[in-house]
């Protein structure tokens, strides 16, 4: 269900929920306290104890205006390669194109871009916080043919059959069950119309000369991220699951980046742990001392500018609805 731009509200999105009763589990399994670590792409620290990804988050006042530019930086950064991906679609004048999981802008710059003034673009995402950004930077930058919705991205409400593209950049890895994104992407194309997928893979990482800090926090990444459902290597999935879901024409290209002393993308994988530090120490995964010295050690090791750091791969998956 949506709420529209104009704030007509129809229904909230739903969030994700663990049912303990009858199942022994203990409260150190963080969904039985709702102390999940919320996230906008698998690039956005934990900001509140909430329900899973990015499904029902509440930023804190303080944060929201530092989580707005990191998220609008991680735009940008990603916008070359989006371009590639949205480019195969080849989406005329006039089109319609939906962002799913947009946070504070997505490309919903670059969509409204491709289809003109006369196109239609729509935003979603669930987090009442950058839909309200992204409401905010649409009427700055006057683009007439955006609307940003407040919706659930499994369940949104909108008609079948409405758009001529359907994007979405790092939300499956965030989903515990991805395919039912995948499904409602599916649904909301038009006959033909064309379904992209911006996913990272997470397992494939490098880090040379090897660091032991640094591998010590790569360890320790997977037993947080999937501890509730999550895949951290959705990329190498996508494909897989447009197949099953009907997609034809499915095209994969994988992309890796070298990020040099000062990117911010150079250091995501320790900012990453960081912001889960509560869950980490929680969980008995490590201690607040030995994540000290880990952070420090590992940061250390990065600000080399001969330390060579890829943090992940990048797939861009795309499809076309029969």
């Amino acid at each position: 269900m949506i709420e529209t731009s104009q704030g007509s509200q129809t229904g909230r999105a739903n969030g994700l929920s663990h049912d303990c009763q009858g199942t022994g589990c203990s409260e150190r399994d963080l969904r039985c306290r709702g102390a999940v670590w919320p996230m906008s792409g698998w690039y956005r620290a934990p900001l509140t104890p909430m329900l899973f990804t990015r499904w029902a988050v509440s930023l804190p006042l303080g944060s929201q205006r530092v989580e707005k530019d990191r998220l609008l930086r991680q735009a940008a950064e990603l916008a070359a390669a989006n371009a590639a991906l949205v480019d195969r679609a080849s989406l005329p004048l006039g089109a319609a194109a939906i962002d799913l999981g947009c946070g504070p802008w997505g490309i919903v710059d670059l969509l409204a871009d491709r289809v003109g003034s006369q196109g239609r673009i729509v935003g979603l995402d669930a987090d009442p916080s950058l839909v309200a950004m992204a409401r905010e930077l649409v009427a700055d930058r006057a683009l007439a043919n955006v609307e940003i919705l407040l919706g659930d991205a499994r369940h949104t409400g909108l008609d079948s059959g409405s758009f001529d593209m359907v994007h979405a950049r790092t939300l499956l890895i965030n989903v515990p069950e991805p395919e039912q994104v995948v499904h409602e992407m599916v649904r909301l194309a038009k006959p033909g119309g064309w379904v992209l997928s911006f996913e990272p893979d997470c397992e494939p990482s490098i880090c040379y000369p090897p660091d032991s800090a640094y591998q010590r926090l790569l360890e320790i990444f997977p037993q947080m991220f999937t501890r509730n459902g999550a895949d951290w290597r959705i990329g190498r999935r996508v494909a897989e699951l447009y197949r099953r879901a009907g997609l034809v024409d499915v095209q994969v290209e994988v992309r890796s980046d070298i990020y040099p002393k000062g990117h911010t993308r150079r250091t995501i994988r320790v900012d990453l742990i960081r912001s889960m530090r509560q869950y980490v120490v929680e969980l008995g995964l490590a201690r607040e001392h030995e994540l000290d010295q880990l952070f420090a050690a590992a940061l250390e090791h990065l600000d080399d500018p001969h330390t060579i750091v890829m943090p992940s791969l990048n797939f861009l998956v795309s499809g076309r609805k029969r």
